[in-house]
């Protein structure tokens, strides 16, 4: 068995067709396909069921696969930790986010100071980033959604507080603050039920002690805005913009406690790398300066 073999495995798995694979290796089909055959041969069972040209991972397959994934990662993780120490790169950090709105600032900051620093971002739910920091394909996660994972350092970098979004025509729209019991008989606007920003905002409704009544569930954060300025309802929002808008007033609340937290995530057990340690304690230190943590 080579390691070429299991580079080739893991390129077939992931297309599940032997053509596709060969373009993205750069090799010819034919080559490609007796090298797995070599490989199924050395292990002594198929990893692929085959009929009528088409190609599958059987049982054999997944479970290989996911064996083989773990090693090609520590060994590349083993690379990077070498040519860290060798000082053959300058840094780079793998980085996926809830969202970038907030980090955005941070992150032009850090790198104006450390311009060869390079990124790759992913925009990911909390499952998908619990998955890519287990395959170890992402250093460092910021997120303020639970991530439901055993083996992760978190940090709280800031506190977010989220407020009642109001048309300006509001009979509250004059207050400086509200319980969100008060627009229990309000209509809302709401994010669909199985968006995480929902799922975050589920348990305050519950300690508030009322069920909203929906008018509207959207996707994204601009459209809760422009329908709660038509008029359609009120609506929980983050995120506060610094911009004055006379159609939209923006309500604290007073009770129950209603925040988001946003956090810088690792994993306990993987290698990280001198940029991404660099990248944690700057963002930490940026929303500490601000005083963004306890606002």
């Amino acid at each position: 068995m080579e390691l070429l073999q299991l580079h080739y495995f893991r390129t077939v798995a992931k297309w599940q067709h032997m053509t596709k694979a060969a373009q993205e290796l750069r090799i010819a089909q034919p080559a490609l396909s007796k090298t797995i055959a070599r490989l199924e041969e050395d292990i002594g069972v198929p990893l692929f069921d085959r009929e009528r040209g088409r190609i599958r991972l059987n049982t054999f397959g997944k479970a290989y696969l996911e064996r083989v994934e773990k090693a090609l990662n520590l060994l590349e993780e083993g690379q990077r930790v070498v040519s860290e120490l060798a000082g053959l790169e300058q840094g780079s950090v793998h980085l996926a986010v809830s969202t970038l709105d907030i980090l955005a600032e941070p992150l032009g900051k850090f790198l104006a100071l450390h311009p060869s620093v390079h990124f790759q971002i992913t925009q990911a739910n909390s499952e998908e980033m619990a998955s890519l920091m287990e395959s170890g394909e992402v250093d460092v996660c910021f997120s303020h959604l639970p991530l439901k994972h055993p083996d992760v350092y978190v940090k709280t970098v800031l506190k977010e507080e989220i407020y009642v979004a109001v048309p300006s025509s509001h009979r509250f729209a004059r207050q400086s603050s509200i319980r969100l019991a008060d627009v229990a008989e309000d209509p809302f606007i709401g994010y669909k039920e199985d968006f995480p920003t929902q799922k975050l905002y589920d348990p305050f409704f519950q300690r508030a002690g009322f069920t909203p009544n929906f008018a509207c569930r959207v996707d994204d954060p601009a459209s809760i805005l422009k329908l709660v300025r038509a008029g359609l309802g009120v609506a929980l929002f983050g995120c506060v913009s610094k911009e004055a808008d006379p159609k939209l007033v923006l309500l604290p609340i007073t009770e129950p406690v209603c925040q988001r937290h946003f956090q810088m995530i690792w994993h306990k057990k993987r290698y990280l790398s001198q940029a991404a340690r660099n990248f944690c304690e700057f963002v930490v230190e940026y929303f500490a300066e601000n005083g963004a943590v306890n606002r």
